[in-house]
């Protein structure tokens, strides 16, 4: 801002500096680019995220606030409202939109030309979000995640903390496509250890307390919680009445074990956002989306929270606890 006594020194060219800035100030801001920020989930569940974009951003040049506008746009557990956010950050004309599964296909409704950059836990070919990972085409491309492949480890470790659970719960959200496959998965892992499983499912929070009387009934001794952004927002929820009915319970990412869970393996989100951040940032510098391979998560985290387990009464294996990346005492 203009410093009073430069203001007054400017004499005669004052009236014309007082008219100018506030116009430069105002052309200089919209040229700022603009990035659309869409998720399901609430803005305070999703603080670890926008800190780990906002990083990929700044690794990358673009700083919020200084060279990058980024539109935030939160569909409070709604996937009903997506659609219309969605539109807003079209109609904003943002210059590229960031989102996880249901949020980017939204966004892929909305507008066919708007680059969309998406964080998924899905096959993105399969899904149809892509040609194909190597050449994306069209106007989206992003980065892929999948704790399918991973079910049947999370069930094996879960036995090693869990050894006398005859039956293992599983709870799913049957709005994820691969929900399918995650049952078939841990049905098949829990059978070479003869293990049997008890699938429920829970698409709205309305859902929970009935899908955990269930697995009470039955006897489950463990419980595998599915993945997706859905379970992710309400994941303390999840792990409260976990805690309430005292079952050893693994889930899909640290979030969970940060709050309390017992166990977590799967890919990490915060580092998924990172790379968002820089596929963003590149696609602001001018390469196309459709350009950029689909990138592919690499970093898998393994979480215990041994304070958890005392509470279960249950004693980790040294071999786990030496395997884990994080061990919360």
């Amino acid at each position: 801002m203009m410093r009073r006594r430069s203001f007054v020194s400017l004499l005669g060219g004052a009236a014309a500096s007082c008219v100018s800035w506030p116009v430069a100030a105002s052309a200089q801001q919209a040229a700022m680019p603009v990035i659309g920020f869409l998720r399901v989930s609430s803005a305070a569940d999703s603080t670890h995220l926008v800190a780990a974009f906002r990083l990929g951003l700044k690794e990358t040049g673009f700083v919020e606030g200084q060279n990058v506008a980024i539109e935030y746009r939160w569909a409070e557990g709604q996937s009903d409202r997506l659609p219309a956010l969605a539109a807003e950050l079209v109609a904003r004309q943002a210059a590229v939109i960031v989102g996880h599964s249901a949020a980017v296909q939204a966004a892929m409704a909305a507008s066919t030309t708007t680059p969309v950059v998406f964080v998924v836990g899905v096959d993105p070919v399969r899904t149809g979000l892509v040609a194909s990972l190597n050449r994306p085409g069209g106007n989206a491309t992003g980065v892929t995640f999948t704790t399918v492949d991973l079910t049947s480890k999370r069930l094996g470790q879960l036995h090693e903390l869990a050894p006398h659970a005859e039956l293992i719960g599983v709870l799913l959200d049957p709005n994820q496509a691969e929900a399918g496959v995650q049952l078939r998965d841990a049905e098949a892992a829990a059978a070479t250890i003869g293990r049997r499983v008890l699938a429920v499912k829970a698409a709205s929070p309305g859902e929970f307390n009935a899908a955990f009387a269930t697995l009470v009934q039955a006897g489950v001794g463990a419980l595998l919680v599915g993945g997706g952004p859905f379970f992710t927002a309400k994941r303390q929820r999840l792990v409260l009445l976990s805690a309430r009915h005292a079952i050893p319970t693994s889930y899909t990412e640290r979030e969970f074990t940060l709050g309390g869970g017992l166990m977590s393996y799967g890919p990490s989100q915060a580092d998924a956002y990172r790379r968002a951040g820089v596929y963003a940032a590149r696609i602001l510098k001018g390469e196309k989306a459709g350009d950029l391979p689909v990138d592919q998560a690499v970093k898998f985290e393994l979480v215990i929270n041994l304070g958890t387990a005392a509470t279960l009464d249950i004693a980790v294996p040294t071999t786990l606890q030496l395997l884990a990346d994080e061990v919360i005492e």
